[in-house]
């Protein structure tokens, strides 16, 4: 049962998601590097990349994406397909912040397995869906898919594990990104498998403290416990639709400095 100081919030929430979720979004947001194509395969490993380094400054994410995909001849899937050894090596100087060259070319190996193995990470993240029933358990066997070859142990922390109880908030703002289908041009709506109903917030120290704010979040840390009590309450605002309203609480975070 919804409260009338709740219902007062979800109005609120409401019009701001209107406000946020709007194409006008995109231009200062790590979203427009996959807007800045069309192809599926195109679209889904440019999003991978640059939800992965979405920490940090986003003029600073956005300008180190424009820079990989330059490295990657603009043609994320072809070179994720075929690129030598040498074609690998442009990477080894790339850099955002704790991710380094290192990591993007094991990033760049292991999503030419999952095109190789599993047709494409659309077809994998939306198969483990099916089979495992639920994101949590679909983003731990993501994760357990993305290490299945070789890898560097210190790249294991580029991709959250939900078992140790981590938000996972970039894994979740990659989900939103691809599942989430509406008219306004914001996300993608690629993968219609998994319901728009199971997204999880993704949660960060802005979306964390405005839910603080509002009382609609009281666990302290950004864990993934505090991703499951606030999604929770934001189902019962849109059962439908709860993540939508990352855009309202991103959006009164850090434009509206609430």
């Amino acid at each position: 049962m919804i409260t009338p100081e709740l219902t007062e919030i979800k109005y609120l929430l409401n019009e701001k998601a209107e406000k946020y979720n709007h194409s006008d979004f995109i231009e200062s947001d790590p979203i427009q590097i996959p807007h800045l194509f069309s192809d599926k395969n195109d679209i889904e490993i440019s999003a991978f990349l640059a939800s992965t380094i979405a920490w940090g400054q986003r003029v600073t994410i956005i300008k180190n994406m424009q820079r990989l995909m330059s490295l990657m001849d603009n043609a994320p899937y072809e070179f994720v397909m075929n690129s030598s050894e040498q074609d690998l090596n442009r990477l080894s100087y790339f850099k955002h912040r704790t991710f380094n060259g290192e990591d993007c070319k094991f990033f760049i190996k292991s999503l030419k397995n999952i095109c190789k193995k599993h047709n494409g990470l659309g077809d994998l993240v939306q198969n483990i869906y099916i089979d495992q029933k639920g994101v949590f358990n679909t983003l731990t066997r993501f994760r357990e898919v993305f290490f299945e070859i070789e890898h560097p142990a210190r790249t294991q922390k580029h991709f959250s594990n939900v078992l140790k109880g981590t938000s996972a908030k970039r894994l979740n703002m990659f989900l939103r990104w691809m599942v989430r289908k509406d008219n306004n041009g914001v996300d993608f709506g690629l993968w219609s498998k998994i319901p728009m109903s199971e997204l999880f917030l993704p949660l960060d120290v802005h979306t964390g403290n405005v839910a603080r704010k509002l009382g609609l979040l009281k666990r302290k840390q950004n864990d993934w416990k505090a991703v499951e009590e606030i999604t929770g309450v934001l189902r019962n605002f849109d059962p439908d639709d709860p993540v939508k309203y990352d855009f309202a609480l991103f959006g009164l975070g850090i434009f509206e400095k609430f």
